[in-house]
């Protein structure tokens, strides 16, 4: 008895102990739908370690700029942030962050989809942990598709895209034949239109590190894309990203969306989905120039150096991103909405395999290639993005000028000129030409 005593004792000693070395985490994150589904299971996390968690949820551009100004200036607001594989390498390199290259036994770092690690490196070291991973995909609905007298070819070129987009228009039922980002923001509308001017051949820069927006691959982009918007996308587009098409769609106002293979989740899901039994799903489309204008993304979480509280979040993001956490996710919510993209066991599991767009997210993620993104030769890696600080910068300021010829408030030709003027200036000042 008294042996049992004690040891209840050390027991409740421990415990206490544990709690009180609990600490609280603050996480910045973007307002998308698995990191909202991963607030709701926290209590898990808690339950598990004594920790508790503070979320600073924002949307998508407003993110990128707290989270870029806290690290770069040292501010310490956050203990852990959600960036991707556009900043990971760069604030690796900087020592701007916590390397991951200790993570437990159990959590199985070498799981991880080698283009996922890839991108989340620096010099062979992980900096950030994978919470899902994407490509690009078109996602469309099949009936739709069949009233317009079309098959959805597996592998689409934009003519077939344009063509079937104003076949689906309905403007009297508020049906869009196609729903695409135009918002501004280097992540938002500017990443699906450099990831477009990939099919067509556009670029960035020449080997040179001279802007490429004065080349007729960037105007053939520009001019398709407004063109096809303006005959079958929906009103307001210049202001649409990510969240605003995802609502579109699932309202049944779109009859195709290309973004984020991550979404495929969320427009099947009857809960939220009006059109969650009628959804195909192809890859992103080509121009027969040998590159398709999907992106590879990983949105991950990732400890900024400043913190004091290395070790409980170093604890939260084996948490967050392990396939005890897949698991769990399944458990409450089915395979179908379990985080796609970042584990090969994923992919591996019968539980998963039978999910309908699977395969296809798979496909597009690893037919992305950040190292030979474009037809001609460039010097960055990258697809969406060109991995360069400078870029995140110019982008944001080239993308609005691309937003403002959708909203109808300048042409192509200026928007480009002044695009080629932005950045040639930027890369001058900032020592590359």
């Amino acid at each position: 008895m008294k042996l049992k005593n004690t040891l209840i004792g050390a027991t409740a000693l421990a415990m206490i102990a544990g709690v009180a070395g609990a600490d609280t985490l603050t996480i910045a994150t973007v307002n998308n739908g698995d990191m909202i589904r991963m607030q709701g299971l926290t209590d898990d996390f808690t339950a598990k370690t004594g920790h508790t968690v503070e979320w600073v949820t924002l949307e998508e551009n407003v993110l990128r700029q707290r989270v870029t100004t806290d690290i770069s200036t040292k501010g310490g607001a956050f203990d852990i942030m959600t960036i991707g594989m556009y900043e990971t390498p760069i604030w690796g390199k900087n020592g701007w962050l916590v390397p991951l290259n200790d993570l437990s036994a159990d959590y199985n770092a070498a799981d991880i989809l080698p283009a996922m690690a890839g991108g989340l490196s620096y010099d062979g070291t992980l900096y950030a942990a994978p919470f899902y991973g994407e490509s690009s995909m078109i996602m469309y609905r099949t009936d739709l598709m069949e009233k317009a007298g079309l098959t959805m070819p597996e592998a689409p070129t934009w003519a077939f895209v344009r063509e079937a987009a104003a076949k689906m228009t309905d403007r009297a039922n508020e049906i869009n034949g196609i729903c695409l980002r135009g918002k501004a923001g280097w992540g938002e509308g500017g990443a699906f239109i450099t990831a477009m001017s990939n099919s067509f051949g556009a670029r960035w820069f020449d080997m040179e590190w001279n802007a490429q927006f004065d080349t007729k691959p960037w105007k053939d982009t520009l001019e398709f894309f407004v063109g096809m918007m303006n005959e079958s996308g929906p009103a307001g587009y210049a202001t649409n990203g990510f969240n605003e098409n995802l609502s579109l769609f699932q309202q049944g106002k779109c009859g195709m969306w290309i973004d984020a293979t991550v979404a495929a989740s969320f427009v099947t899901n009857p809960k939220d989905s009006t059109v969650a039994d009628s959804v195909g799903f192809a890859l992103a489309p080509d121009n027969g120039l040998g590159k398709r204008s999907n992106w590879l993304w990983a949105w991950a979480l990732a400890i900024p150096a400043g913190t004091q509280k290395t070790d409980a979040a170093k604890q939260f993001i084996e948490w967050a991103t392990s396939t005890s956490y897949i698991e769990l996710v399944a458990a409450n919510e089915g395979w179908a909405n379990v985080p796609p993209g970042a584990r090969t066991s994923l992919y591996e599991n019968p539980n998963y395999q039978s999910v309908p767009f699977a395969k296809m997210t798979l496909d597009s993620i690893l037919s992305a290639d950040p190292n030979n993104s474009t037809v001609e030769p460039s010097p960055y890696v990258g697809i969406q993005f060109a991995a360069i600080p400078e870029f995140a910068g110019i982008a944001t300021d080239v993308s609005q000028e691309f937003s403002a010829v959708y909203a109808g408030q300048q042409s192509v030709d200026e928007a480009l000129a002044k695009a080629q003027a932005i950045t040639n200036d930027a890369m001058e000042a900032a020592g590359y030409r």
